[in-house]
C-alpha cells in the first residue's frame, strides 16, 4: 500500500490523475472503475483538463461505476449517472455505450444485481477509484458486509443517509437503499486508487491502514490487495 499526502486540493487531484493517466496511456482500451461523491471531483477535473489541453482520448475506454441509488430517476441531478455525466463524461470523448452503471430503477433488482455481476465477471478492471465512508465503508458496502460479496442491494445506514443529505434539499429525499458493487468484485481490480479527504475520514483511514482486517471496517480489506495507492489530504491523514 502506497500512501501519498496532498498539501492542497490541486495537488490532491494531480496525484490521483498521475495514477490514472499512466493506465490510460499504457492501454487506450483500458477499463476504469469510477466512483461518485465530492472526493474524486479534483481527479475528474484533472482528467477533463488534460483531455481539453492534450487530447487524451477515451473513445475506446470502458467504465464501471461502483453504485447507484435505488428508485432515483436517472434524470435526477443527484443520481450517480447524472453526477458522472456532469463531472466527467460530458467533458471527455467517451462513448456512452461503454459506460456501465447499475440500474437503480430496474423492475427486478435481484436480476439487475446478477446482470451487473456477470458484466464484472467478464471485465478486467485496470484501476478502481474508491472513496471511504466515515464508518469505513467502500462503495456502499457497510460494516458487516462479507469480503466475498458481489453486486447487491444495501439498506443505507442512518450515518450514510445523514452524510449524503447535504446533496438533497432535505434528509427525507435521500434514498434509503442502493445497488453496490461487492467487495469481492472491487478486490478483483488490478489496481485500487483510494481517495480520502477531510477530518471526518481520519478514523476510518487509520482503521483501513493500521487496524485489523475486519468487516467492521470494510476498507481494511485493502491491506490484502497487491497494488493499492491511497491519496489523502492532511486532515484525513492526521491519525496515521
Amino acid at each position: 500500500m502506497r500512501i501519498l499526502i496532498a498539501q492542497s486540493t490541486e495537488e490532491f487531484g494531480a496525484l490521483a490523475f498521475n495514477e490514472m493517466i499512466k493506465i490510460i496511456k499504457s492501454n487506450p482500451s483500458c477499463t476504469l472503475g469510477l466512483a461518485t461523491g465530492s472526493t474524486p471531483i479534483p481527479l475528474y477535473d484533472a482528467m477533463a483538463k488534460d483531455h481539453a489541453e492534450n487530447g487524451t482520448s477515451y473513445k475506446n475506454v470502458t467504465t464501471f461505476n461502483l453504485d447507484e441509488y435505488v428508485g432515483l430517476p436517472k434524470e435526477h441531478p443527484e443520481s450517480y449517472i447524472s453526477f458522472m455525466k456532469k463531472n466527467l463524461f460530458s467533458r471527455i470523448d467517451i462513448d456512452m455505450k461503454n459506460v456501465n452503471i447499475p440500474n437503480g430503477q430496474a423492475d427486478d433488482i435481484a436480476a439487475e444485481c446478477k446482470r451487473y455481476s456477470a458484466l464484472l465477471e467478464k471485465a478486467s478492471v485496470d484501476i478502481q477509484v474508491l472513496g471511504i465512508g466515515g464508518n469505513g465503508h467502500i462503495a456502499f458496502n457497510e460494516p458487516g458486509t462479507p469480503f466475498d460479496s458481489k453486486t447487491h442491494r444495501v439498506q443505507l445506514t442512518q450515518k450514510t443517509i445523514s452524510d449524503n443529505a447535504r446533496f438533497f434539499s432535505t434528509i427525507d429525499e435521500v434514498p434509503k437503499s442502493a445497488l453496490t458493487m461487492g467487495i469481492g468484485e472491487i478486490m478483483r481490480a488490478k489496481k485500487l486508487l483510494l481517495l480520502a479527504n477531510g477530518k471526518n475520514k481520519a478514523d476510518a483511514v487509520y482503521n483501513m491502514i493500521k487496524g485489523p482486517v475486519t468487516t467492521d471496517c470494510p476498507a481494511s480489506v485493502l491491506q490484502n490487495h497487491p497494488d493499492v495507492v491511497v491519496i489523502l489530504d492532511q486532515s484525513a491523514a492526521e491519525k496515521i
